[in-house]
């Protein structure tokens, strides 16, 4: 028998908290590890009861999501991120991937959804469906070019490598890299785990960020 996925829910509408709480509750291997209504309450639990996944909204007082992100991800690096979010909420896409978010999750999706996204968030994946890849791809798109250094380069990486991580950019799944790539889903795990490690990444969410700030990929117009 398998441990439960222990999740922490934080946003600020009560109602919204509840519902989570009975649908986890009710959902055998599932347990919830507490509630937070802000931010900062947020972040102190997840250092406490160190969950598998925090269910983070973005718009809470006292200290938002992003902040409360970056925070419970520099602090207890295992405590994986979902951002709960809704289709105005583009901007922050670029911003909680930054802090360490390893997904998204629309406020109204399917409850089979939500459990489904816990779950992939709770095994080490990211979420990052084809559709947030778009929106990411778009911001880095519409961000002026610094001139800054990016904090990672990729000297280090073979060929191989570089080509999984461009397509691990433009959204591609594993078994759709397999497919390209003419290998087995194993070996394409294998070479993101290389990635992850080489790179310092957290998830694919994080290789997504890297592949665009060093250059190698570049937003199509």
């Amino acid at each position: 028998m398998t441990d439960p996925v222990r999740v922490l829910i934080a946003d600020d509408q009560a109602l919204l908290r509840g519902s989570l709480r009975v649908l986890l509750e009710t959902t055998p291997g599932f347990e919830v590890a507490g509630e937070a209504g802000d931010g900062a309450r947020a972040v102190e639990l997840a250092v406490g009861a160190e969950p598998d996944v925090v269910l983070m909204d973005v718009r809470m007082p006292e200290m938002d999501g992003i902040e409360a992100t970056r925070r419970v991800c520099a602090t207890v690096p295992a405590v994986r991120v979902l951002i709960l979010t809704t289709f105005d909420l583009d901007a922050y896409v670029y911003a909680a991937l930054r802090a360490g978010a390893s997904g998204f999750l629309l406020k109204d999706a399917h409850p089979a959804d939500l459990l489904a996204a816990v779950r992939v968030v709770a095994s080490g994946e990211a979420l990052l469906a084809p559709g947030v890849t778009r929106r990411l791809i778009a911001e880095f798109a519409r961000r002026p070019e610094t001139g800054h250094p990016p904090a990672r380069d990729l000297r280090g990486l073979t060929g191989r490598e570089r080509e999984v991580l461009t397509l691990v950019a433009r959204g591609l799944s594993n078994a759709e890299l397999a497919e390209h790539l003419r290998l087995s889903v194993a070996t394409v795990k294998t070479h993101i785990g290389n990635l992850l490690a080489k790179l310092h990444a957290r998830d694919r969410a994080q290789l997504v960020i890297v592949a665009y700030e060093t250059g190698l990929v570049r937003p199509r117009p």
